[in-house]
């Protein structure tokens, strides 16, 4: 609810001070930011639905690289997603910072554009 907030305070300020080529990049920005978001919740969604060990960088990573895709907004709202999970993960869960190295390797591998296989494990269902 938060992240949508921001979109839409972002998208507004962009929107205002842009002239006209401006507001449509802005837009462009805004959907990128959207479906980027999307991007990332549906790696988190089949993540928890496969519970395969050993498969998070895997999803870390695509959600990243789908994200990114959509351009510079994708790329921001993987960004910012990426870092408050990984901020709010490494305070609760104790994974330690190795872990939260690890991960954000992954996110960055994946919005570098990356392969997300990299890190798939073997035995992951085909269907992620």
């Amino acid at each position: 609810m938060r992240l949508c907030v921001c979109l839409m305070l972002l998208s507004v300020v962009l929107c205002v001070s842009a002239d006209r080529f401006g507001v449509r990049r802005a837009g462009q920005f805004v959907r990128g930011a959207v479906g980027g978001t999307w991007d990332m919740y549906r790696a988190y969604r089949d993540m928890r639905e496969a519970n395969f060990k050993g498969a998070d960088k895997y999803f870390h990573a695509r959600g990243n690289y789908d994200a990114a895709r959509r351009g510079p907004g994708g790329v921001w709202a993987a960004k910012v997603i990426s870092n408050a999970r990984e901020g709010w993960q490494s305070s609760v869960s104790g994974r330690g910072a190795e872990d939260t190295r690890a991960d954000q390797e992954a996110n960055e591998w994946g919005r570098r554009g990356g392969d997300p296989n990299r890190y798939r494990p073997k035995g992951l269902p085909h269907k992620y």
